[in-house]
């Protein structure tokens, strides 16, 4: 599952993406199984563990396919406040 220990502020991919959706806000919270991620323009979300693909070159790569719809949806969205000249 992962290469290296997952740390707060490690970005995080879905296994197709090139661009970063999102940040790691907490690793485990009460001791649970699961991150924290920071979706942009969306907020925070809870995965568990085992949606992590790989973790490597403080980068941490989720299968999509055991994701919630609703945070399915938020990554899909992620970047749409951005400006496409920049």
């Amino acid at each position: 599952m992962t290469n290296e220990p997952i740390r707060e502020g490690f970005d995080v991919f879905v296994h197709d993406g090139d661009k970063a959706f999102g940040a790691v806000r907490q690793v485990s919270p009460h001791g649970r199984q699961e991150l924290v991620i920071y979706v942009e323009n969306a907020g925070d979300f809870t995965v568990p563990l085992t949606a992590v693909v790989s973790v490597d070159a403080e980068k941490v790569v989720l299968d999509c396919g055991r994701l919630e719809h609703r945070l399915r949806q938020a990554i899909g969205h992620a970047h749409e406040a951005e400006d496409p000249r920049i």
